[in-house]
């Protein structure tokens, strides 16, 4: 049977989001009675994070520089909303306009 052809009524739905949250609830305890506590899994977790961060900087650096005209446009945005100047946002930055159009809605 594939994916597509799975119709889930309610109660099948309801089972589902159930087990999922008693899973995530058993998962959580478990980290807080045992994991969390432990000094090896605390040092484990410090250094594949650290190992992660050191392997993919370059990749955090290009993603901040693509976003970084839109996060402007969206502080600048921001900025010009809570001071309820959105005409003047509007007639000064029409380029960043076109950037954030979509959080004006």
């Amino acid at each position: 049977m594939t994916e597509e052809n799975i119709s889930y009524d309610n109660d099948m739905i309801f089972k589902i989001v159930k087990q999922y949250k008693r899973k995530r609830d058993m998962e959580k305890k478990r980290y807080d009675t045992v994991l969390k506590i432990d000094p090896e899994y605390k040092k484990k977790c410090c250094e594949r994070s650290r190992l992660h961060y050191q392997k993919n900087k370059e990749k955090r650096r290009e993603k901040y520089l693509e976003d970084k005209e839109f996060n402007n446009a969206k502080q600048l945005l921001s900025y010009y909303i809570k001071n309820n100047n959105l005409e003047t946002f509007k007639d000064k930055h029409p380029d960043k306009l076109e950037l954030v159009k979509h959080l004006i809605n």
